[in-house]
């Protein structure tokens, strides 16, 4: 019997190149079907809250309020080691200038807003779409930002300048990567569909990783945001042995995240992490 089901991602390249061989046909999924579905990570966060789609792109930060509906899948998986979300600023000399002040955000259940409160202690979080982040601040509607996605290679091009690497800062005070976001499916799929539809995934991942420039070529023809060698740069840091297969430093850095989110009274005490594949 044939089964349908949405994959919804955000629009990133990495996320769009991930599903290259089940956008193209290019992978026998067999009797699943799938639908791919493009938008913004926030806006895919809050639908996880209603558990609106059966396989969905989801921030880690969101992971706390979504657990019970979700589990996470093992692969897809975008993770920061060494580097990550980056916080910038026009004017701002330091840190400590930012206690207090309007720091432009892509959502408060992103991973890095969790990340920036843990390392901030005060600031006025300005909420919007990722892409208007950067030119907030370019414009002075905000101190600083936070950018996600292609954002982090493309800041100096609105005259900006870097504050903090949040995944520099993560690291350097527990020497682990950082998890920021992954692919999440739903569990009243069953175990059975759960584990199929995980296998789908990542098999998807490993062939768009075989074919890159293959996958490259048609990814940007999507998310023409970068340039070839760009978008090249931007896989490595983002598509790699992690998403096919998280490491068991990566699980270890989820749970301690989620720790310190609890200490710091940001997200709930003792949230299970259950990985599927």
């Amino acid at each position: 019997m044939t089964t349908s089901f949405t994959i919804a991602h955000s629009p990133d390249t990495d996320d769009v190149f991930m599903f290259w061989a089940i956008a193209t046909g290019r992978l026998d999924t067999e009797d699943r079907r799938y639908t791919l579905l493009a938008e913004d990570i926030e806006v895919l966060n809050r639908e996880a809250l209603k558990g609106t789609y059966e396989i969905t792109a989801i921030s880690f930060g969101a992971y706390p309020q979504i657990f019970e509906t979700y589990a996470i899948l093992g692969s897809g998986a975008s993770i920061g080691d060494n580097y990550g979300p980056v916080l910038v600023t026009k004017d701002v000399v330091n840190i400590a200038d930012l206690r207090h002040a309007k720091l432009a955000i892509p959502g408060k259940m992103t991973t890095a807003y969790l990340a920036t409160r843990l390392a901030i202690p005060e600031f006025e979080a300005l909420e919007m779409h990722f892409k208007d982040v950067g030119p907030a601040v370019a414009e002075g509607r905000a101190q600083a930002g936070l950018l996600i996605h292609e954002g982090q290679l493309t800041w100096k091009d609105l005259g900006l300048s870097k504050l903090m690497d949040l995944g520099e800062w993560w690291y350097q005070r527990h020497q682990l990567p950082l998890p920021l976001g992954g692919n999440a499916i739903r569990r009243d799929l069953g175990p059975d569909l759960m584990r199929l539809c995980a296998e789908d995934c990542r098999k998807s991942i490993e062939l768009a990783m075989e074919h890159r420039d293959e996958a490259l070529a048609w990814t940007q023809e999507r998310c023409p945001g970068l340039d070839f060698e760009e978008g090249k740069r931007y896989l490595d840091m983002y598509v790699n042995e992690e998403t096919r297969s998280m490491s068991d430093a990566t699980r270890k850095a989820i749970v301690l995240l989620f720790q310190e989110g609890a200490e710091k009274g940001i997200v709930a005490q003792g949230i299970p992490i259950d990985i599927v594949g």
